[in-house]
């Protein structure tokens, strides 16, 4: 006897914790996240220790930015469960790490790595240099729009470079008879596209080969440099001799020379090899400095700190070139560095595979032309990734330009991208209102959302009720409005394109106090029953909110039938009811005396015709099953 009254009441203590659990769910899902920390931290107090509840408090305090809270949840989470989904184990990192916790979270990653492969998050993890890792793959305060450029092909699109509204960039989309043995494409050959701003929109046409006849042979061409004055073109291309053969060294091999030509009437003509050029190494990847007085070009002749340097040279008035010189160790590295180019504010930009990187080749910026000694610097993601990333071009707004890269999702080898890291911002604004008087409401806590369910921030409408949140573009946010003695209101809104655009996104937040009741949706039971659902506690939490923000306020409930079923039976069935909502309101700390009386009265005070035998709709059956709250004492 003792054994089965031990198991009914732990089937009782765990029908409860499954119905609070269940309640906690629909807070959290509607982003009330301080009700579901309360009602499930009750569950795990009755026993609960599921993975969902340990989890999912863990999401609400991680969700709130509160990073020591969500570390202790999550990490209960995997102490007792074997199997649990790997995005809590990277928000467990992240949130280790949040807290300087950087060794457990070190831990951690390993373990993420050894189940997540594949996952965008581990490309070049580092064990000693997680939190490197993490600074490189995030930018905060910057958004920027990655795009792959719509005239890439099947085979390598590479380097850009930008004169006169028209864009050169090398490719082997060329003639297929003769192909290169590396990569089994066609040789490269050096092409121009014209782009144009219609409507705040790149528009690129006219894709052709460069405009010349000495330019373009059956072999390589790439890597393009042009003077400001756009009559001087300086490009790559392989050692050919005056038959327009390849021509080799001792061992055989074919190395790079950088040319120059002259435009002339629109044609690029006189090309013409550099002296510092050799056919015992490689000299390519030209670019010029801003007043265009030093070339600057890539190297793997002797003396060199690794595979390939970066070096400068002098370009006199008079035409001539001074002596090479190597960019030194401030630069170079003992790997490759590679596609040198130079903004107008004199910033060297270069890849490498020499430094701390993500994979391969990435791009880096030195300050080292402007007379500075510092480490060269890796410009993070999106511009880097696992892959080889290079050839990096900025345009003279220093906003946006293009880069080149093989990483996946591309349409070739190697495809161009173009980039622009404007921020876009834009704001969403509103008023906050009483839904039935259209009085603006001051006090009313105003909450952003992003599309994971994050508080991204939050504010407290003053005297003309407004609010306002400086937003992302091209984002989802739900705007969440609360207020003691009212139902919250929340509008869900997505940001367009265009910087500075203002939503307006007005809240009408639902009196719960109105004359002398406080005033909820509709508690719904089902049919013939009396115990408390779900959404009936999830609507009884605004009583509770009510009741514990007027500690001396005093209620009474009363509870209501339709007049299907018998009268007597409708009088009972109501008063349990009654009873079983006081009961939760009760459960929820709510002092006994301050709820007077719960009444059922049946079918006794129909609101409209629908009494016995009465032939009604759903709906007006509805208006009858009913449940009032009235305020006794305050």
């Amino acid at each position: 006897m003792k054994t089965r009254i031990l198991g009914l009441i732990v089937i009782l203590v765990s029908s409860l914790s499954y119905s609070q659990t269940k309640l906690a769910d629909k807070f959290f899902e509607n982003y009330n996240y301080k009700k579901a920390i309360e009602l499930y931290t009750k569950s795990v107090q009755k026993g609960d220790s599921s993975a969902h509840t340990l989890t999912r408090l863990g999401d609400a305090y991680y969700n709130n930015s509160k990073s020591e809270e969500a570390a202790l949840w999550y990490g209960e989470a995997l102490k007792r469960h074997n199997k649990v989904d790997a995005e809590y184990l990277y928000k467990y990192i992240q949130s280790l790490r949040s807290t300087g916790n950087y060794k457990e979270a070190d831990k951690w990653f390993k373990k993420l790595s050894a189940v997540q492969q594949g996952d965008s998050r581990l490309k070049g993890y580092n064990p000693d240099e997680v939190d490197i890792y993490d600074k490189l793959t995030s930018k905060n305060n910057e958004i920027v729009r990655i795009e792959n450029l719509p005239f890439n092909s099947q085979n390598s699109d590479f380097g850009s470079y930008v004169s006169d509204s028209t864009l050169y960039f090398s490719s082997s989309r060329g003639d297929d008879k003769k192909v290169y043995n590396w990569n089994q494409e066609p040789f490269l050959d050096l092409f121009q596209v014209k782009i144009k701003k219609e409507n705040g929109t790149i528009i690129y046409s006219e894709i052709n080969d460069i405009n010349s006849n000495d330019i373009n042979t059956e072999y390589h061409e790439a890597s393009v440099a042009i003077t400001k004055d756009g009559k001087t073109i300086y490009f790559t291309r392989d050692n050919i001799n005056k038959r327009n053969r390849l021509s080799y060294d001792k061992k055989g091999t074919t190395h790079l020379k950088i040319y120059k030509a002259n435009l002339v009437e629109g044609k690029w003509i006189n090309a013409i090899e550099l002296p510092f050029n050799d056919k015992v190494f490689s000299t390519g990847h030209p670019a010029l400095s801003p007043d265009n007085k030093t070339l600057y070009f890539v190297s793997d002749r002797d003396g060199g700190i690794g595979q390939t340097d970066i070096y400068k040279v002098d370009v006199n008035e008079d035409g001539s070139y001074g002596k090479p010189e190597n960019l030194g160790e401030s630069i170079n590295t003992e790997g490759r560095e590679m596609f040198p180019f130079v903004s107008k504010d004199s910033t060297l930009y270069f890849s490498s595979d020499g430094y701390l990187n993500l994979g391969l080749l990435d791009i880096f910026k030195s300050n080292v032309l402007k007379g500075y000694d510092a480490e060269p610097e890796n410009i993070g993601a999106p511009y880097n990734s696992g892959y080889d990333d290079f050839a990096y071009f900025l345009n003279s707004d220093a906003e946006s330009g293009y880069f080149s890269s093989n990483r996946p999702g591309g349409k070739g080898g190697d495809d161009i991208y173009s980039f622009n890291s404007a921020i876009c911002k834009q704001e969403i604004t509103g008023i906050a209102r009483d839904s039935e008087t259209n009085i603006i409401l001051t006090g009313v806590t105003v909450r952003l959302i992003d599309e994971t369910g994050k508080v991204l921030e939050e504010v407290i409408t003053q005297s003309n009720g407004e609010y306002t949140f400086e937003v992302d573009c091209e984002k989802t946010y739900t705007i969440v409005g609360n207020k003691p003695d009212y139902k919250e209101d929340q509008k869900t809104t997505t940001t367009n394109n265009i910087p500075e655009t203002v939503t307006q996104v007005d809240l009408d937040l639902t009196p719960l106090i109105v004359d002398n009741q406080i005033v909820i949706n509709p508690i719904f039971f089902d049919f013939d029953k009396s115990n408390i659902r779900t959404d009936a506690e999830y609507e009884l939490e605004n009583i509770v909110d009510v009741l514990r923000k007027h500690p001396t306020m005093v209620i009474k409930i009363e509870s209501h039938t339709d007049s299907r079923g018998k009268d007597n039976y409708n009088l009972k069935l109501s008063d349990r009811r009654a009873k079983s909502t006081k009961d939760y309101i009760l459960s929820r700390g709510i002092d006994p005396s301050r709820i007077e009386s719960s009444i059922g009265y049946g079918e006794t005070q129909l609101l409209n015709k629908c009494a016995n035998n009465v032939e009604c709709t759903e709906e007006e059956h509805q208006m009858n099953r009913r449940s009032y709250f009235y305020i006794v004492k305050e």
